[in-house]
């Protein structure tokens, strides 16, 4: 018997016990500089080293892939993927509940789907963690998620149940709901949310269990904004929009990111002063309507104003649904930003941002093993992911 349970164990290994020396002929660990001929060592589902290949020696038996170029893994610091799926038909697209325009209790892990196909296409492409969930297009639409993009349920690829509340200011909200028609009525709405919150706060703190009001789940989210628990994912696009969510963020105390912020750019000074992190806008959005003034050249001026940020795919509402970091940060590195800024733009800044810098976002030991293997520099047009490692594990070998 013992020897049949060895003979399955070499048969089929499991994650933990993956011994993989990746090999580049440049590797950006993101936590220090460059390295010329580096490896990186991988043991069971975290990093064991990293450094360059004269100081790092590969052990016997470990697995060894080579690349030109090596990066950690990924980060979309926000996205719809997994809600928002790739045939655009009603049954998978799950990202915005048009029922009414004020749901933050909506739940992101209620609606995931780890399998969608859109889900497998971004990982072939390197990126390994997402913030995804509840869109924009409502005053609250929901919460967002941090996850992985391999696992089979939505509770292996879990990081993070309750990231975000995803807020929406401007036009875009009254296309899709008849109430508020105008700014001002949607940020009265937004505020007499605030204030019930406050209210129902208060009430739940009386020490005579009868006074406290029925659970109110809606309320509880909102509740948790005002404690400091949740941040507010505020997309705002136009600089009427964005200085709106900061008089809002100041009023309340939120945690706040500012989310698309196309005319950034024209507020850099008061963004800076409210310290308040941007998720940017895809760098090839359509511009139009609240996008119209978008620019290539926005990533570099938030950079140059020291405005932390981190570039997002976004959410779009064509086929196939779905924009890709990677190629949305090489626009931003064509436009001024350098190549290292590009790409700690969806690796490392990113992982700050959201709150996961401990696991992901840079090659350091012990985070988790997440590489991609490029044949080339990952911004050029004719470069291909050649591999990408998730926890520990090869989950794509073919260049694309």
């Amino acid at each position: 018997m013992k020897t049949f349970l060895i003979f399955l164990a070499l048969l089929y290994p499991t994650i933990s016990s993956a011994q993989i020396a990746v090999k580049g002929e440049t590797v950006y660990p993101l936590a220090g500089p460059p390295i010329r001929n580096g490896v990186v060592l991988i043991r069971g589902t975290v990093i064991e080293r990293v450094g360059p290949e004269s100081e790092v020696a590969i052990p016997p038996g470990y697995r060894v892939m080579t690349a030109r170029i090596v990066t950690p893994g990924l980060v979309d610091a926000h996205t719809t993927v997994g809600l928002s799926g790739i045939y655009n038909v009603p049954h998978d697209q799950m990202q915005l509940e048009k029922s009414d325009p004020i749901q933050p209790h909506l739940r992101a892990i209620d609606a995931y789907n780890p399998r969608e196909e859109l889900v497998a296409w971004v990982r072939t492409l390197g990126v390994t963690t997402i913030n995804t969930g509840h869109g924009p297009g409502a005053l609250m639409s929901g919460t967002t998620m941090i996850a992985k993009t391999a696992g089979e349920t939505v509770t292996e690829a879990l990081i993070k149940p309750e990231a975000m509340v995803a807020f929406t200011l401007g036009s875009s909200v009254s296309r899709n709901f008849k109430s508020p028609g105008t700014r001002a009525k949607g940020m009265a709405m937004l505020r007499q949310e605030f204030l019930k919150a406050q209210e129902y706060m208060k009430k739940m703190e009386a020490k005579d269990p009868d006074k406290r009001p029925a659970r109110d789940l809606a309320l509880d989210m909102v509740a948790g904004l005002l404690r400091g628990q949740i941040t507010a994912l505020i997309t705002a696009q136009t600089a009427t929009e964005i200085i709106s969510a900061l008089r809002l963020q100041k009023e309340f105390g939120l945690r706040m990111v500012l989310d698309g912020a196309a005319e950034a750019y024209l507020v850099l000074d008061e963004i800076k002063a409210a310290g308040v992190p941007v998720i940017l806008h895809p760098t090839m959005v359509r511009t139009g309507d609240e996008t119209k003034n978008a620019s290539f050249t926005t990533a570099a001026k938030l950079r140059d104003a020291g405005i932390r940020f981190a570039i997002q795919s976004g959410h779009e509402g064509y086929v196939p649904k779905v924009r890709v970091v990677l190629f949305e940060a090489a626009v931003a590195a064509a436009n001024g930003l350098s190549f290292e800024d590009a790409l700690k733009s969806i690796t490392i800044d990113a992982a700050r941002i959201l709150g996961v810098e401990a696991r992901v976002g840079s090659l350091v030991s012990g985070k988790d093993a997440d590489v991609v293997l490029f044949d080339g520099d990952p911004f050029e047009y004719t470069t291909h992911t050649c591999a990408v490692i998730i926890n520990g594990t090869v989950v794509s070998e073919t260049c694309r």
